[in-house]
């Protein structure tokens, strides 16, 4: 189906640059080039499938211009910001100690809101309802599917944006600015590799110590590790804005937030809340708020934090 989809790609002129993206990462197996070399029969029978599956396909919101439509959000056109965030969550997956990591995950946040500040700035106070608010969609997928979604919702409105889950279909919606939507996926996918580090080691800390941990010990530990990391993410953007926000600029970004709250409710009138499922481990808990709570925001990225294991 990678070969078909591509194939019906080239009948269109224009191709957002998220779907462009999703294109190239499809695996078309022995296609090459991706085009169809089937035989008659080969060819009808994979159609009758398709059709059984897209038949089977619930119906979603729509997000983003579908090929060939003139984008209604502007496209984010500069990459220097992201480029500099992504250096700095590589660093932070990549270091072995949980104060460093947090501090490089924090001070990205704060380049992601001095980007938005200052996209603000230049942009002015949006000229409609939904002007300049895009979506994509985000994998939110089991095992731990909830805790996931917790962190992403926290990640998004951290960056002034908002998090919708379809626990059902396996993933988020993430509506916000054009320009912060793919900074979000960014910080949401490096906290999700750096929950799972710091997981692994204090699922090794208490094997060593001759406990058993269980899935509930997971569920607990990711959750905490959510909701803690969620809350200083939200402390970091607003001092951030605090600090970096003329006020003139305030209206703008306050205008923003409405615009994005507006258009969630019209994407998904029948949303609501729901309630975090009870945490059962207390160990886990505990643990998970450790990991989250062991930075120190104010550390210098690059400098060496006290080896938590000492």
């Amino acid at each position: 189906y990678a070969a078909l989809a591509r194939e019906e790609a080239r009948r269109y002129a224009r191709l957002a640059p998220r779907w462009e993206a999703q294109l190239t990462d499809l695996d078309t197996g022995d296609a090459g080039d991706g085009r169809i070399r089937a035989d008659r029969f080969s060819a009808a029978a994979e159609a009758v499938e398709l059709f059984r599956l897209l038949f089977a396909v619930p119906a979603i919101e729509p997000v983003g211009p579908p090929p060939g439509a003139v984008p209604t959000a502007p496209l984010p056109t500069d990459d220097r910001e992201l480029t500099r965030v992504r250096a700095l969550l590589a660093k932070a997956e990549a270091t072995a100690y949980p104060a460093e990591a947090e501090a490089l995950s924090a001070k990205a946040q704060e380049l992601m809101t001095r980007h938005r500040i200052d996209s603000a700035r230049l942009a002015g106070v949006p000229a409609g309802p939904g002007d300049g608010v895009a979506a994509c969609r985000i994998g939110v997928e089991p095992p731990y599917g909830e805790a996931q979604a917790i962190l992403l919702d926290a990640v998004a409105r951290a960056s002034g944006c908002r998090a919708v889950w379809n626990e059902e279909h396996g993933f988020s919606t993430v509506v916000g600015d054009a320009g912060d939507l793919a900074a979000v996926e960014l910080l949401h996918t490096s906290l999700l590799v750096q929950a799972q580090a710091a997981l692994t080691r204090a699922e090794a800390e208490t094997r060593a110590a001759g406990r058993r941990r269980t899935k509930t010990f997971r569920q607990s530990f990711l959750l905490a590790y959510a909701e803690h990391v969620g809350a200083r993410l939200e402390e970091t953007a607003e001092a951030t804005v605090t600090e970096s926000a003329e006020p003139e600029v305030l209206p703008v970004l306050a205008a923003r937030d409405v615009a994005v709250t507006e258009a969630t409710e019209r994407m998904f009138p029948r949303m609501k809340a729901a309630r975090v499922r009870g945490v059962s481990d207390e160990a886990g808990w505990r643990r998970g708020r450790e990991a989250a709570s062991l930075a120190r925001l104010g550390v210098v990225p690059g400098e060496l934090p006290p080896d938590p294991r000492s």
